[in-house]
């Protein structure tokens, strides 16, 4: 039996380091082909090249498992939990589950890489005490030291291709607190004060204006639209006062970010699938579908939340 593939039960949760394409499928493809043997539904939601890699692998195992392209399904680390892990995880009730997902490589950005380490901690929250096996691959030739200390915090156990261990940094709170932070707006903002419902139309005028004048896709600006509206209504139901909204460019994307006096004490909240039969409450859900970014920045002094939208589409 493959170091990777022990007898599992109840939630596993590890980081997998391999620094080659031979303990990558030497491990994962084990993996995988056990589960499929114990009749464990499997799922791998992995880069675009690591995901070719792995069918060639596989063979015709691979046509019985779920194949996601992480670069797509997870372009936005926010949206991952829901929309990846827990949408498999909650459709294979019955038995263990097995989960592939990398959802941190080299050409995730700056910008990016708080909220996915954030991801990678929250994990560990949102599947407490389910049967399911979520293994997080690290590219040890391509991240940096910062990423693989990290993954050592936010993962209780780690594989390589030798070897299973505890992980002695374990602590995926202190990983979520460090990387609560704000983004830094460009020097040209534009800045439009909200204290009423009724002020959203305006906001929808003003959030488009500003994607024309920065080329965003017609497509594109009324995501904005509704992203703001959300986020809005949001900040308006919850943080008991007014909010600010602010549009600046950033690089290739547009921002919206909406400043309120509220502290967002769930760190969970937009990363739950809609439950069936409640109303409500899926407003940042959308916003997590919506935008190909979203951060967060909460304090007891109040909290902006953050969308980007791509300005090429």
């Amino acid at each position: 039996m493959s170091p990777a593939t022990p007898p599992l039960a109840g939630f596993v949760h590890p980081a997998l380091f391999y620094g080659s394409d031979e303990e990558y499928l030497g491990t994962l493809v084990p993996f995988v082909t056990d589960g499929l043997a114990e009749g464990h539904p499997v799922a791998v939601a992995v880069p675009g090249a690591r995901l070719r890699l792995l069918r060639e692998a596989l063979g015709a195992d691979a046509d019985e498992v779920l194949m996601l392209d992480m670069q797509v399904a997870g372009r936005n680390p926010g949206r991952i939990i829901p929309t990846v892990l827990r949408r498999f995880a909650d459709a294979h009730r019955d038995g263990h589950v097995r989960i592939v997902g990398e959802p941190i490589w080299a050409g995730r950005t700056t910008t990016e890489y708080p909220a996915c380490a954030q991801h990678e901690a929250l994990i560990n929250v949102a599947f407490a005490g389910r049967d399911v096996t979520i293994v997080c691959p690290y590219d040890t030739r391509t991240l940096d030291d910062r990423v693989l200390a990290d993954a050592l915090a936010t993962h209780p156990t780690v594989w390589d291709a030798t070897r299973r261990r505890d992980s002695e940094h374990y602590a995926p709170y202190a990983v979520v607190d460090r990387y609560n932070q704000p983004v830094r707006a460009a020097v040209e903002v534009a800045d439009f004060p909200v204290t009423a419902t009724s002020h959203i139309r305006e906001v929808r005028r003003f959030v488009a204006e500003r994607a024309r004048e920065s080329g965003t896709p017609p497509e594109r600006t009324a995501d904005l639209e509704l992203i703001a509206t959300e986020l809005v209504t949001n900040s308006l139901r919850h943080a008991g006062g007014g909010c600010r909204v602010r549009v600046w460019r950033d690089e290739e994307h547009l921002v919206c970010a909406v400043e309120d006096d509220g502290h967002l004490a769930d760190p969970l909240a937009g990363r739950r699938p809609p439950e069936h039969g409640r109303h409500g409450g899926r407003g940042l859900l959308l916003v997590n579908q919506l935008a190909d970014l979203v951060r967060t920045h909460t304090s007891p002094h109040g909290t902006t939340v953050y969308a980007f939208l791509s300005l090429d589409g």
